[in-house]
């Protein structure tokens, strides 16, 4: 006669009251189980009419896109040529501000 291995899933429940603006209250033994303490981001997610907290560490959140990632890599000669020049950063973003006003403009004079 064969083995066959089990897997025991252990699910743990407690009832808890929202409070006022919708606040709960994790249990104490479920933030010690999960090493959740005052520092700890939270992901809340709703999904099939169930809503579900998990616990992230920091290093995932830093990670962040691997495409904004790139594209701020992308980028990084126009940062560096920008802080050689001397720029602020008020005359930056107002030269920003200036070419997207000329875009919309032409746009506006094409649609005329």
């Amino acid at each position: 006669m064969a083995a066959t291995a089990q897997t025991t899933i252990t699910k743990k429940s407690k009832l808890v009251r929202p409070l006022r603006g919708g606040q709960i209250t994790i249990p104490a033994a479920f933030r010690k189980e999960l090493g959740i303490d005052e520092n700890t981001m939270l992901r809340v997610t709703l999904s099939d009419g169930e809503l579900r907290i998990t616990p992230v560490r920091m290093e995932e959140l830093s990670q962040g896109s691997p495409w904004l990632r790139e594209l701020y890599e992308y980028f990084a000669p126009v940062r560096a040529e920008i802080l050689a020049s001397g720029i602020s950063q008020e005359e930056l973003f107002a030269n920003i501000d200036a070419a997207i006003e000329e875009v919309r403009a032409e746009q506006r004079a094409r649609r005329a």
